[in-house]
């Protein structure tokens, strides 16, 4: 019984992103042969990228299940975060934006951001929730589909107007590259309409069998919604977004990203849950909800200060999606949301993000530079005959073959890889990046050894991120003494 539930989620994963991917690059062409703006159409495309998790959320909550379906968007958004800005900026080495076009997608976006949290946490009513974001939802909205000409008009001081004005712009520029569909048919439309029930279905599907094998298996609902359906429901957004972001897309790659988490948390979570509710609050969800809206505030910081993000800012979000899972999977093992799990890593963050920010943003840019060139990574390491490039390499080969080798001895042996060797290369933000990888294998592979979310895995989790913070501070003191 549990391989055909195992079969039914991975069938539904497939037909779901497939279709939803579908179905995003019909409803594109039906917009532009509605004449919708560029911006209409981006909020289009990221609606239907965001199918899976909003169908998925309406299922669970619908069957009562507020921890799955709450965790499914909310988990998502996190996880766009780290994916979509984080990696992107860590692949493409940057991501270019104006600052203008982090006001205009961050302030909607920290708005739902916390309208999300206090929903959750019961201070404010479903309802009034649903109304809160739709009132800085809807002009946003309406803002994005008016013409240029149209906007000059509007009874707003010249400087507000030319502003509004020159932030849609940019960001209709790029996604005008971005998007390019031809009009489209009738037969657009009913591709587009046989998508969306094959992605309602699929999506149904894969909610129903994750859950069943999350009860068969004792996993708790939260991790079920908030780190399984989360991350499979999110993959396309992903891809697209590390796409976007080689071609130097930056204002499409931001709002992507704001986009879909806004539209996750509306269509997905207070419109299902003011017509259901959201059950009893659950201090699970609650940490969900507020490392969501804190990443959200991190990543528009960074992105505002240096007008983008670079590999180091990308790497600390990617990190602060990490220690969410740490504390999430923490306070799943001790059944409740104690303040040592719900502060430290949140502090451990603010304190990065403090450090972060102080930097010269002349300086950021010169590491990046440096970095980037062939100079950088040909540079002799600490080993000689070694460039800083080939050893941080070498670190990534060595910690999968560990991976490798721990998942096919299966529980018997317990394998552990570090970033000891990416500490060789002199360079903080190399070694950081491996200790994050080190981590994130550490995590996957209790399963094969039979420990998830058990206390013994979480102690070896402690001893990869005590050695992954020695490694990082002595990559700090090394790098400062090196010319």
């Amino acid at each position: 019984m549990m391989a055909a539930w195992l079969l039914l989620f991975v069938a539904g994963v497939v037909v779901s992103l497939s279709a939803s991917w579908l179905l995003v690059s019909r409803l594109e062409r039906l917009g532009d042969r509605a004449g919708l703006s560029e911006a209409w159409l981006g909020l289009v495309a990221a609606l239907a990228a965001d199918a899976p998790e909003i169908t998925s959320a309406v299922t669970a909550l619908a069957r009562g299940q507020s921890s799955i379906g709450a965790g499914v968007v909310i988990g998502s958004n996190v996880f766009n975060l780290a994916a979509l800005l984080g990696l992107s900026a860590v692949v493409a080495g940057r991501v270019a934006f104006h600052r203008r076009v982090v006001l205009l997608g961050g302030v909607p976006g920290v708005w739902v951001a916390a309208v999300c949290l206090l929903t959750v946490a019961a201070v404010v009513p479903p309802v009034a929730g649903l109304a809160l974001a739709l009132a800085v939802g809807m002009p946003y909205v309406v803002l994005l589909g008016m013409r240029r000409a149209r906007m000059e008009r509007l009874r707003l001081p010249a400087g507000w107007a030319r502003w509004l004005t020159a932030a849609v712009h940019e960001e209709e520029a790029e996604l005008a590259e971005a998007i390019r569909p031809r009009p489209g048919t009738w037969r657009d439309g009913l591709t587009a309409a046989v998508a969306l029930i094959a992605v309602v279905g699929a999506s149904i599907t894969m909610e129903q069998a994750a859950t069943a094998l999350g009860r068969r298996y004792a996993v708790a609902d939260i991790i079920v919604g908030a780190l399984v359906l989360a991350v499979v429901t999110s993959l396309p957004n992903a891809v697209t977004a590390v796409y976007l972001a080689r071609r130097g897309r930056g204002a499409a790659v931001l709002s992507t990203a704001l986009n879909s988490n806004a539209i996750n948390v509306t269509a997905g979570l207070l419109v299902p849950a003011s017509l259901t509710g959201l059950g009893p609050r659950s201090g699970q969800d609650i940490l969900v909800a507020a490392w969501y809206a804190g990443l959200t505030v991190f990543a528009l910081a960074l992105a505002y200060r240096d007008r983008g993000l670079g590999r180091i800012s990308g790497v600390a979000i990617i990190a602060g999606y990490l220690a969410f899972v740490t504390a999430l999977l923490i306070s799943v093992a001790q059944g409740k949301v104690s303040p040592a799990v719900a502060a430290l890593p949140a502090v451990g963050m603010a304190a990065a993000g403090a450090l972060l920010l102080r930097r010269s943003p002349a300086r950021g840019l010169c590491w990046h530079s440096m970095m980037s060139s062939s100079h950088g990574w040909r540079r002799e390491s600490l080993l000689p005959g070694w460039s800083v490039g080939r050893l941080w390499k070498l670190s990534f080969i060595l910690c999968s073959a560990v991976a490798a080798c721990d998942a096919a001895s299966g529980p018997r042996l317990v394998l552990i890889g570090g970033p000891c060797c990416a500490l060789l290369t002199g360079r903080w933000a190399l070694t950081a990046a491996a200790s994050c990888f080190a981590f994130a294998l550490g995590v996957v592979l209790g399963v094969p050894d039979q420990i998830f979310a058990t206390v013994t895995q979480y102690g070896f989790l402690a001893g990869i991120a005590a050695v992954s913070m020695t490694a990082t501070v002595s990559a700090v003191i090394l790098q400062r003494q090196r010319p």
